[in-house]
């Protein structure tokens, strides 16, 4: 789940975060002992999937590597109202300095894979995988990606250099469907290649042009069926359908039924409300 690759990413977002927050230093902790240790525990307030551990451990490891963090709850585990996520153990000044930090990133990581694993939970019992978007925040999207996999979903494209998704604009440019999926093809054929289709009649043309997965855009829920029938016609050429446009905890589950392989959404990134944590202090 969390990656080499992964880990340089964590240190930039993670020092960018403090660039921002402490600047040329906290003068405020300047005022504690410079040899003052101090405990400290991190507290949930409501229910979670937790996820952001990495980001977390990163700040204090640049603040002070002398900070010990404990952790109580792992990544993609649940925790209830007042479970002990984590404890920790150190300078009082780095403590401090990286409170709101690690906080913000915990809470919106974990905002990420609780909002996830309602979505996965409300598909269970049919063949359906939740994926993100690019609908992510400036800045985090790996972290996001991340979080969605420790909520139980699957990441779709990292951005617009790993896969190609061809949309109207882009079939508009090159005439047809076919004439586009032709060139995409012939541009990279090693990459993921999906094209966007708005009706029945363009979801045939794409399965004729040899199209391996098509994003059925706010398709209503009949005609998911119909597109689900008319794609097993095609037998062992049929492609993966993948379902987007109006998701959101009410309208899944009929939508995961129709039998489509995926269901993209941003709501699991874009429409988070930050997890309630609180970090606890005390004096040993």
């Amino acid at each position: 789940m969390f990656t080499d690759e992964l880990q340089s990413v964590v240190h930039k977002n993670v020092a960018d975060a403090l660039a921002e927050d402490v600047g040329s230093g906290d003068l405020t902790a300047g005022l504690i002992g410079e040899d003052e240790i101090l405990g400290a525990s991190i507290i949930a307030r409501e229910s979670l999937v937790l996820a952001g551990h990495p980001w977390a451990n990163e700040v204090y490891r640049q603040l002070d590597e002398r900070v010990q963090v404990d952790w109580y709850v792992e990544d993609s585990q649940g925790a209830e109202a007042d479970d002990i996520i984590c404890k920790l153990v150190g300078p009082a000044r780095a403590l401090l300095t990286g409170e709101r930090t690690a906080l913000n990133f915990l809470q919106t990581l974990s905002a990420t894979a609780t909002t996830t694993a309602a979505f996965v939970a409300a598909a269970a019992g049919t063949r359906a995988k939740v994926l993100d978007t690019r609908k992510t925040l400036p800045g985090l999207r790996q972290a996001q990606k991340y979080a969605v996999r420790c909520g139980g979903g699957h990441n779709h494209r990292s951005g617009l250099y790993d896969a190609i998704l061809i949309k109207e604009n882009h079939i508009k440019s090159a005439g047809s469907i076919t004439e586009a999926l032709r060139r995409a093809k012939a541009a990279d054929s090693a990459v993921l290649i999906e094209v966007e289709v708005e009706s029945l009649d363009e979801l045939r043309e794409a399965l004729d042009a040899g199209a391996e997965r098509i994003l059925l855009d706010n398709f209503a829920i009949p005609e998911l069926r119909e597109a689900v029938s008319i794609n097993a016609t095609y037998g062992y050429v049929a492609a993966e359908l993948e379902a987007s446009g109006n998701v959101c905890l009410e309208t899944i589950r009929e939508i995961a039924e129709t039998g489509v392989d995926y269901i993209s959404t941003g709501a699991i990134t874009k429409n988070v409300r930050a997890i309630d944590l609180s970090m606890l202090f005390r004096i040993d």
